[in-house]
């Protein structure tokens, strides 16, 4: 693997210093089981098998990962993933619009797992929810060899509640349940229910858990809504002394709408709130009260008059054309951009890019059936069976739809023993598995024009669009397919009694995948894929392969008698190149761009210290894609990471806790490297020398020249610093605060906006008793004018997400 010395030399050498001086100050104790009251679960004393497979602590895992329990959930108030930066380094996540599916994990879009198995994508097609959590795992790096083919960023795993108590292994004695009610601010309304405990099916015992949640609530945000209800059971029978049945499923239904945020971005905006009014010239020569594609581009040549490619240019600092010089050098007539009336007004954070019919629907179930044997002679053979479906329909009518009809089954077989000899513990999984994946998907995003909406006034046929998914019809892209994957994998644990362990892995993967367009569906000529065609046989309208390749991964680590655990993994790890339903594209697979492989070599050092109550965690990092030109653009892209995540976690005494958590990432796009630009929506801070109000009634597009962001990812902080503390003051009365600080980063590739630096407050205050509990909780307490960016790379220069201001819940609990 290529190192970049700048970075990664550094923040090796700062491991290093570190590791030197905390051996120095440690206090001599064997590492052994760490059960510290009042930890609310913070600790890594329970096995987590979410990274490896193996049963090892968090404390003993050679990866950067951290756990957020149930309890610490609770304590903090958290409601969705985007919250979970607070207590998990390297988790900061972009906007996609405005719907927190996945975590951004060390920069790129991460997974999410269930239960040690890997869910359909969701970059955005539903907040993922976290209430029904028992504990959230979140792994920073590509997966282990044992999981599958895997993103380069990271994966959250997420373990649903259960009846079985994890530290014991027992079933919870007597019944035992819980009901709740979260109000807050913008109409927030949430009731939770569950109730667990154990049962008895003819003479056999077993255990059950059920979760249920309802939420109709409001929004900061205007025209926008959360309406979901979930359900999630989990049950567990220990059939005979030697197999044990667990199997269940959760049910989750979405309505809600993607918030683009604002539109017509300057640097203006983001300091000042001064926005640039106006309208657009009106294009709906039918009257039906939206414009469809063939209003757009009346002639059907696919040269959309109000959204020229600037092809003859690319945009760098202090070589940025007037408006003359792009009519001049392109031949085209710019004044159909022009807005009519232009001004300005002051613009509220709740006043974004949304209209009242948006929608975003999404209906997911999830089921599975695990059976655990153990023989005679102490193999276990587990059977892990898995199926997951979601229906998905977004519709924003400033300009895009989509939809998404996708399942997946995968038969997972795990065969483990452990040998034990004088001097070496040795664990052994064999693990063959088949997933299927069978996905239909459709996008129309050409004629996608954030800007010709006026934020100060509704949403009008001067913006509106005649969507695909209304009509069936005229769509971008539109894939139906399916792909198979045999893989194959071996895993080893040598953990020796001198404290040395190492772990190897290796993993084979044969994927079988077919794709295939409807022609008759599609807006013809270009489809998504040739802008230079101007017939159907342009489009690739079906490919099928079979691809595949080698993961491996290899640690080794030692752990001191004092509690210092050093550690060195290198790792290799295959991924599927897919689009946000799932789906693979015909072209990609046609051109050998649908499998890819991501290297990651990462240093660190983890101890539990001061009687096992401090624990910490240190690493430094570098992960990268293999094939710079492989990549799916909002999903899946094509990056260089190098990083230092620093965690720690203090029971003070039975009463308080305090974490820090600290990230430093840069993240490189290597194909925008390895180009020297990127195509990408031009905004106004891109072109300085041409007035705004003379470009927004279309979308300008063309490259930028990676000289301004040294080909970064935009919208990632480089620093970011974050506090918790909760103290338990004995008599019922609990408080909790937690500070986040972000630096400065810019909103798109080009670098023209710059997003300020902000600092999260929160904190919470909390009465319990044996039965009821109440808690209030103020979020961006100093009120903090603050911003994510919303697809950086490709619309960063053009749209932005005012984040929540000061705002307020309340939860009340019954525990029977």
């Amino acid at each position: 693997m290529k190192l970049r010395t700048s970075g990664i030399v550094k923040s090796l050498f700062t491991s290093a210093v570190l590791s030197a001086g905390l051996m120095g100050q440690a206090t001599g104790q064997e590492m052994e089981e760490i059960v510290v009251k009042g930890d609310l679960g913070s600790l890594p004393g329970e096995n987590v098998q979410s990274v490896f497979g193996f049963n090892k602590s968090i404390l003993e895992t050679p990866r950067s990962a951290s756990t957020i329990s149930e309890e610490m959930m609770e304590r903090f108030n958290m409601h969705d993933v985007d919250e979970l930066i607070a207590v998990a380094p390297g988790s900061f996540t972009q906007s996609f619009f405005g719907v927190a599916g996945g975590l951004d994990v060390r920069g790129t879009p991460g997974e999410v797992y269930f239960r040690g198995i890997r869910r359909l994508d969701n970059p955005g097609n539903y907040p993922t929810p976290i209430g029904a959590s028992n504990r959230i795992d979140v792994v920073r790096g590509p997966a282990s060899p044992i999981h599958g083919p895997a993103k380069i960023g990271g994966y959250l795993n997420f373990n649903p509640k259960s009846s079985r108590i994890e530290e014991t292994g027992q079933f919870i004695p007597e019944t035992e349940g819980m009901f709740s009610y979260n109000a807050g601010s913008w109409d927030r309304s949430v009731i939770t229910a569950e109730v667990g405990g154990p049962g008895q099916f003819g003479n056999q015992e077993f255990g059950y858990y059920l979760y249920g949640e309802v939420e109709d609530s409001g929004s900061y945000y205007d025209n926008s809504s959360t309406n979901q209800n979930l359900l999630q059971a989990s049950f567990d029978m220990d059939v005979t002394d030697n197999v044990r049945v667990q199997f269940g499923g959760m049910w989750h239904d979405f309505q809600g709408n993607q918030v683009a945020g604002w539109n017509r971005l300057t640097q203006d905006l983001i300091d000042h709130g001064t926005y640039i009014t106006g309208s657009p010239r009106p294009l709906d020569t039918n009257g039906d009260g939206r414009i469809s594609h063939q209003e757009y581009d009346p002639d059907g040549d696919q040269n959309t008059p109000i959204n020229p490619f600037v092809w003859w240019m690319e945009l760098a600092p202090n070589s940025t054309p007037t408006l003359d010089e792009l009519e001049t050098l392109g031949g085209a007539d710019l004044s159909l951009l022009e807005l009519v009336n232009p001004g300005t007004a002051e613009l509220d954070g709740s006043n974004v890019l949304v209209a009242p019919e948006d929608i975003l629907d999404n209906e997911s179930t999830v089921l599975y059936l695990d059976v655990i044997i153990t023989t005679e002679n102490d193999w276990q053979i587990k059977n892990q069976l898995y199926y997951e479906s979601y229906k998905n329909d977004s519709e924003s009518a400033y300009g895009f739809s989509q939809f998404h009809d996708t399942w997946v089954v995968e038969e997972k077989l795990v065969i483990s023993k452990e040998f034990q000899s004088d001097h070496l513990t040795t664990s052994l999984q064999v693990s063959p598995s088949i997933r299927h994946t069978d996905f239909e998907h459709g996008d129309d995003w050409h004629n996608e024009y954030f800007n010709r909406r006026d934020l100060t006034k509704a949403s009008t046929a001067l913006d509106k669009r005649v969507l695909a998914t209304q009509i069936d019809d005229d769509y971008t892209e539109y894939y139906v397919g399916d792909y198979t994957d045999l893989g194959l994998a071996i895993m080893a644990d040598f953990t020796f009694t001198n404290g040395f362990s190492a772990l190897l892995g290796v993993r084979y993967d044969s994927i079988d995948v077919e794709s295939k367009q409807p022609v008759e569906k599609l807006l013809l000529p270009t489809s998504g894929q040739n802008w230079l065609c101007f017939d159907a046989s342009c489009v690739d309208v079906e490919g099928d392969d079979t691809v595949g390749g080698v993961s491996w991964t290899a640690s080794l680590s030692y752990v001191f008698e004092n509690g210092l655990v050093p550690y060195l993994t290198a790792s290799e790890q295959s991924t599927m190149i897919v689009g946000q339903g799932a789906e693979a594209k015909t072209g990609p697979i046609l051109n050998d761009e649908v499998f890819d492989k991501s290297e990651l070599l990462e240093v660190g050092l983890k101890g539990s210290l001061l009687d096992n109550s401090l624990y910490f965690a240190i690493s430094a990092y570098k992960q990268e894609r293999t094939d710079a030109g492989v990549q799916s653009i909002t999903v899946n892209q094509s990056v260089e990471t190098e990083g230092v995540e620093v965690e720690a976690r203090w029971v003070v005494n039975e009463r308080l806790l305090l974490t820090f958590a600290y990230s430093h990432i840069e993240v490189i796009n290597l194909n925008t490297e390895e180009a020297g630009k990127t195509f990408s929506f031009y905004g106004c801070g891109d072109l300085p020398d041409i007035p705004c109000s003379a470009i927004l009634g279309g979308q300008l597009v063309g490259d930028v020249s990676d000289v301004a962001s040294k080909a970064r990812r935009a919208g990632i902080p480089e620093d970011i610093f974050s506090f918790t503390g909760t103290y338990d003051f004995g008599n019922g009365w609990t408080i909790s605060g937690n500070a986040t600080n972000v630096e400065e980063t810019p909103s798109g590739f080009s670098n023209s906006v710059m997003l300020p630096e902000y600092t999260l407050v929160n904190l919470s205050i909390g009465y319990k008793t044996d039965d009821w509990s109440f808690s209030v909780t103020g979020k961006n307490l100093t009120d903090e004018e603050y911003f994510r960016a919303n697809f950086p790379n490709l619309f960063g220069s053009t749209i932005v997400l005012p984040e929540l201001p000061r705002h307020y819940q309340a939860r009340l609990q019954y525990r029977f």
